[in-house]
């Protein structure tokens, strides 16, 4: 109910316009995102590195990357500089059009990683269909404000379904990536590994820049894989309020900041 209620009032225009060219707002819109363009960016990624983190860098923006024709030139410089590329997940109108271009791209670059989320209805369905040998596939719960038609509204009915899936990737052959700040499901990844004799190298966990920072820091100190996720742009706004409608905690620090600038 908070997250959708926060979601709605994001929309309003006059919101938007308060948030985006208030100064005060770059103190908490900075915590989250590592700046306008990929200079700015370079500081944060080198800082994140330097702490035996993994770090996957998304350009916030428009749709128009997640053409096929943008999609495939970008995984051939991947290819060409030894990494990879994982698609992100938009609402669950673009689920099927996302995991179409993910097909087609896997047939020359089968490393590409895919995003699913638990809140959906459908997404057991998904984890079980990707779950096969040298699949990635990144497992969040979604924070997106959709109709309980598609989508669990309960978060406990989420959780249960992001253990759900979580135990369908982790018995698959494919590589489990496993996105979250809840540190049951921590947990519950890390006792799964055990269970299905997964090992360090065939799994890795991820968190957002700015959350849980201790936390990256103990899972990469552990041997375990930690990458953050690190988000820059200049088109940031879409991504700070999913991150102020996770928590109310988020939400009352923006709110002070505005009223003691």
């Amino acid at each position: 109910m908070f997250s959708s209620s926060v979601l709605t009032v994001s929309h309003h225009p006059q919101v938007r316009r308060v948030v985006t060219t208030n100064s005060a707002s770059r103190r908490l819109v900075g915590r989250f995102i590592a700046g306008d363009d990929l200079d700015a960016a370079l500081g944060p990624i080198r800082a994140l590195v330097q702490r035996g983190l993994l770090v996957t860098v998304d350009h916030l923006g428009d749709g128009d990357r997640m053409a096929l024709d943008h999609a495939t030139a970008i995984c051939a410089a991947a290819t060409r500089v030894g990494t990879t590329v994982t698609l992100d997940m938009e609402d669950h109108t673009n689920v099927d059009s996302t995991l179409g271009i993910l097909a087609a791209l896997r047939r020359e670059h089968p490393w590409v990683g895919a995003v699913l989320q638990s809140g959906l209805r459908r997404t057991e369905a998904d984890a079980a269909d990707l779950a096969g040998a040298g699949s990635r596939v990144r497992l969040v719960k979604g924070a997106y404000a959709e109709p309980a038609s598609v989508a669990y509204t309960a978060k406990a009915d989420v959780d249960e379904a992001y253990l759900r899936c979580l135990r369908i990737l982790m018995a698959g052959q494919g590589y489990p990536m496993v996105a979250t700040h809840d540190l049951r499901m921590v947990e519950a990844a890390r006792a799964l590994t055990v269970e299905y004799g997964r090992h360090a190298d065939d799994h890795e966990y991820q968190m957002l820049y700015g959350i849980r920072t201790a936390e990256q820091d103990r899972i990469a100190a552990s041997g375990e894989r930690m990458r953050v996720y690190l988000p820059y742009g200049a088109d940031w706004y879409g991504y700070f309020t999913r991150r102020l409608a996770e928590r109310p905690a988020n939400l009352a620090f923006f709110l002070r900041s505005l009223i003691s600038r």
